[in-house]
């Protein structure tokens, strides 16, 4: 179950502040207030040293998105940052090349 899983606001409250200032800047006014509510349902495993990217929403690995997909883009100070959303719904954060976050107990 979903509310399970902590709000990565919760955990990562930097993190969130930056993408809804940066999802507004981009005239993403939608996301910027939906960014708040998305949840850390697992972090990357992929290994690389690099990445700190958030699954938000349980969602089997390796499938497509399919329909209503969409990748946003984000221009951060530092690294990258890009969402994939489906109808609205951001279901990953992609974060890369960044410093390490910090993780705050839920």
């Amino acid at each position: 179950m979903e509310q399970d899983h902590p709000l990565v606001r919760d955990v990562f409250p930097d993190l969130v502040a930056e993408l809804t200032t940066l999802l507004e800047d981009e005239g993403e006014r939608e996301l910027a207030i939906c960014v708040r509510d998305v949840r850390l349902v697992a972090m990357c495993d992929c290994g690389d040293d690099f990445c700190q990217s958030i699954q938000t929403v349980v969602h089997p690995k390796g499938k497509p998105y399919g329909y209503g997909h969409r990748c946003v883009s984000l221009s951060p100070s530092q690294g990258m940052l890009v969402l994939d959303v489906v109808h609205s719904r951001i279901m990953y954060i992609e974060i890369l090349y960044r410093d390490p976050m910090h993780r705050l107990a839920p």
